[in-house]
């Protein structure tokens, strides 16, 4: 990934390759550091796959003005690389932005892809992660369930300690591959709480009375932070379509690599892109 020398108040990095119309990337955490995508299992080697770093993001720094005002730099983006409408594909936290975005401004985005989606917020859906059988022998594992239940920190040391403390319960599986992965894209408990403010009593209720594009929902059956049911209800209130990876936890391209890209790769040849 390259910087993109765009005269825009947050960073953008952009993929190698210029195959295609750009694909709007937005990282989850909220405002983690994007280097935690990578290419997204080659994407971004096949295709023109443009990030945006939201506001507190390292490389963009400042304070988002939450999620929902934040939508105005996803469409500065967009005008940026001058195309008329926008395929996105968004990351945990991260959807929330692309679902504002759709829904202030529906005619500049083509199609959504919401990958791992926090779900119970936009639904009500009971959360039903802590029914996803992991693999608590693993000492880490065990402390991580432990550290979801019970962490509540208050300081940035905090954050991040809990921030690496959780990461075992993110995945499906624990090995060295997930270790190294949940190591990379700072986070930071300011960006993450900025991330929060200022959005509409009512953003539900018009997130859910827009006309949305054709919108793709990947979840994983392992992803202990979003639970399942959720996430499928989540899909169903959006009218989208709904692809769930087996033996995948919240981060699909590490663990399901071969899965993802099909999936992907298959929205945006439905999208026509």
């Amino acid at each position: 990934m390259r910087i993109t020398e765009l005269d825009l108040p947050f960073a953008v990095t952009e993929s190698e390759a210029t195959e295609g119309d750009p694909i709007i990337v937005l990282p989850g955490g909220p405002c983690r550091g994007p280097e935690y995508l990578g290419d997204l299992a080659g994407l971004g080697r096949a295709r023109r796959m443009v990030v945006l770093h939201p506001r507190g993001a390292p490389l963009s720094g400042g304070r988002s003005r939450g999620w929902w005002t934040d939508a105005d730099d996803v469409i500065a983006l967009v005008d940026a690389l001058d195309v008329p409408r926008a395929d996105i594909l968004a990351h945990s936290a991260g959807t929330r932005l692309a679902l504002a975005t759709a829904t202030r401004q529906p005619d500049r985005v083509r199609s959504l892809a919401l990958v791992t989606p926090p779900a119970s917020w936009l639904t009500g859906s009971p959360y039903d992660g802590d029914a996803i059988r992991l693999d608590s022998a693993i000492p880490a594992v065990r402390d991580a369930l432990r550290s979801l239940e019970h962490d509540e920190p208050e300081t940035e040391g905090e954050f991040r300690a809990a921030f690496l403390r959780q990461a075992p319960a993110t995945y499906a599986h624990w090995t060295d591959v997930e270790e190294a992965h949940s190591r990379v894209g700072a986070v930071s408990l300011a960006a993450a709480r900025a991330w929060f403010d200022g959005v509409p009593a009512d953003a539900v209720e018009r997130i859910l009375a827009a006309p949305l594009p054709r919108t793709l929902v990947v979840g994983g059956d392992g992803d202990a932070l979003t639970g399942v049911q959720p996430v499928a209800d989540y899909a169903d209130a959006l009218s989208a379509k709904l692809a769930m990876i087996d033996d995948c936890g919240h981060y699909p391209w590490v663990e399901q690599p071969d899965g993802f890209r099909r999936i992907v790769d298959a929205w945006l040849t439905e999208t026509g892109s």
